[in-house]
């Protein structure tokens, strides 16, 4: 295939969404009047279609690629080369599924509180193969905003009823003293399972790496000016069977920064002085995977699963047998399962966030 052994470059692949943001990514595309708007995702590599309610007839969500100076819808292509693009073991326990979503984040405002199904939940109930566990890992916050923060778990959990009653009454301040603040800073990675409340607060860019879903219980339904329609509230189904999708749990936050917060540790040295360290493995959950390559020198690597790559710091070259790319800071590739050899220089030092599916 003429796309075999290049890289697959991602372009932007902006987002519509129920919250304001996206100045950050307005800036990364070089935007002349960088401004928030309803377009605060990016969604990276993306097989998984966007659910907004009102805007059905608009494709949003799957990404179009970029491979050898040749675009492709990236969602077709998996489907016709899933061996190349997902690897042999990939697809015979998957199938010729990523089931992987990363996206790049960048909120201007709190987001509505919000919860997500889990696996089990989704495949009993919903008819879908994929919750949404999915992590955050910060990449900046905005200068004026004093506190970034994110809402990670109740910390005080209501009951079930009184859990109803605050929902069924839009007391949002009743809803934010079931949380505490969860400070958050460049660096830092969080895990959000399915079934645990959470928001993320005004003011953060960040990556958020997840189940390819677009599956969203809002118990808020107005942030920004926008009222939700009510079919975007309880996936159409409801408050009574969305309770059931609530993990009720206290979550102290010295629990939270224990459990929730991903701590780096060394996965393996790469060379004289550069390495990989593991932000979330198997132990955290079995959704994905995420670790962080930082290169102080040329790196050689043989690919045989597939990754998406986001520069986090510096300048790296990737080359293949199909060629060369420069990548700067927060620029993105995927890399096919059947890519093979591939070098990474540092230009002179890059730090690379890796987003990996299941293993």
């Amino acid at each position: 295939m003429s796309y075999h052994r290049h890289l697959v470059l991602l372009p932007p692949n902006r987002v519509w969404r129920t919250y304001r943001g996206g100045r950050t990514l307005d800036a990364l595309a070089g935007a002349p009047a960088p401004a928030d708007s309803s377009f605060p995702e990016d969604w990276v590599a993306s097989t998984t279609r966007a659910v907004n309610i009102g805007r059905e007839s608009i494709q949003e969500g799957i990404s179009q690629v970029q491979i050898n100076g040749q675009h492709y819808d990236l969602a077709r292509l998996v489907a016709q080369d899933p061996v190349y693009f997902l690897g042999a073991a990939h697809l015979a326990r998957w199938g010729p599924d990523l089931r992987l979503l990363v996206k790049l984040l960048d909120s201007s405002i709190r987001l509505h509180f919000q919860v997500h199904p889990t696996a089990a939940f989704a495949r009993q109930f919903l008819g879908s193969a994929s919750g949404k566990t999915e992590a955050y890992h910060v990449l900046a916050t905005r200068p004026e905003v004093a506190d970034p923060c994110i809402y990670l778990g109740f910390q005080r959990p209501p009951d079930r009823d009184t859990l109803r009653r605050l929902i069924e009454s839009q007391d949002i301040a009743g809803i934010e003293a079931c949380f505490d603040r969860v400070p958050v800073q460049p660096g830092d990675t969080y895990l959000v399972p399915g079934g645990v409340p959470h928001a993320l607060g005004e003011g953060v860019f960040l990556v958020e790496i997840q189940e390819p879903s677009d599956l969203v219980v809002r118990f808020e339904f107005e942030r920004g000016g926008y009222l939700l329609p009510e079919s975007a509230r309880f996936m159409s189904r409801g408050l009574e069977f969305c309770l059931d999708i609530f993990d009720l749990t206290a979550r102290p936050l010295p629990e939270v920064m224990q459990r929730q917060r991903c701590r780096p540790r060394l996965e393996q040295t790469l060379g004289p002085a550069s390495r990989e360290e593991r932000l979330i493995g198997p132990a955290e959950t079995p959704c994905f995977g995420v670790t962080k390559l930082f290169l102080r020198d040329a790196v050689v690597r043989d690919v045989t699963t597939a990754s998406i790559l986001i520069v986090t710091e510096g300048e790296v070259t990737l080359r293949t047998a199909g060629g060369s790319h420069r990548l700067r800071r927060y620029d993105k590739v995927l890399l096919p399962a059947g890519l093979g050899r591939l070098e990474l220089t540092p230009e002179p030092r890059a730090e690379l966030l890796a987003c990996h599916p299941p293993s």
